[in-house]
């Protein structure tokens, strides 16, 4: 690996950290920087969530002010997203590459549409005493994105932050850093599937891990400060971008 491409790694790291915080998103910066340096899709996302261990690090060591008192609903809703994590590994173990390569453009599209809507969505907001049910079924939809989270994961991050706005009454902030924890706890147990049974591309996991953590720390405090709204929009229309480009490439 050239020095060269560490830094361009360690800069796209730190931006896709940020934006993971700031806006719940990063594979959409950095996943496609990783097919630009010449790596095949699927071992490009496993390298990409590998890395992004250290964004969830990065993020809790960042957003202190905001999860404290909340860390046992972090491990509550962590143990859920977890094994989601490994289930959406193994599910992208377990099947050909051809797959993950057709599917890619479409989760890339439906991400990127979702982010762009984010603020339309309104009624998932939490009642006050949830019955049974409801607490069911938002449990089964967070297994059902952490899934995704371990499968691939671009803009999984605003999916969580929805299906968490319907379950934590809390304001916006604390839910997006209650959102950062559980969301690493998913990639980190993929991350351990990708190690041991995936095609990892070691060498440029540690600038681009660096990168991550260094945007991971630098991202919640930009959130405090920093309205979200341009780089909610710019993203999405950026990921839609990506999805087209990518969609004319595998289905041509």
């Amino acid at each position: 690996m050239r020095f060269s491409e560490a830094l361009v790694l360690l800069a796209a790291g730190t931006a896709g950290g940020i934006f993971s915080t700031v806006v719940a998103i990063a594979s959409l910066v950095t996943y496609p920087v990783l097919l630009a340096l010449g790596v095949p899709p699927l071992a490009a996302n496993m390298t990409n969530t590998v890395s992004l261990v250290l964004t969830g690090a990065g993020s809790v060591a960042g957003s202190r002010p905001e999860l404290a008192g909340q860390g046992r609903l972090v491990l509550r809703l962590g143990a859920v997203t977890a094994l989601g994590g490994a289930a959406g590994a193994a599910i992208l173990l377990l099947t050909p590459a051809s797959t993950f390569t057709v599917v890619v453009p479409v989760l890339i599209g439906g991400a990127s549409l979702l982010l762009l809507i984010q603020p339309r969505i309104s009624k998932l907001a939490p009642p006050e005493r949830p019955d049974r049910r409801r607490r069911l079924a938002m449990g089964a939809a967070l297994f059902a994105v952490a899934m995704y989270v371990g499968y691939f994961g671009a803009a999984a991050g605003i999916m969580l932050l929805v299906v968490l706005s319907a379950i934590v009454s809390e304001p916006l902030v604390r839910v997006n850093a209650i959102k950062n924890a559980v969301s690493g706890m998913a990639n980190a147990m993929a991350a351990v599937c990708f190690a041991i049974f995936g095609d990892v591309r070691w060498h440029l996991v540690v600038p681009l891990a660096a990168g991550f953590l260094i945007g991971g720390w630098i991202g919640p405090k930009i959130a405090r400060r920093v309205p979200a709204e341009p780089f909610r929009v710019a993203v999405s229309l950026c990921g839609i971008g990506l999805a087209v480009r990518l969609g004319l490439s595998a289905y041509h």
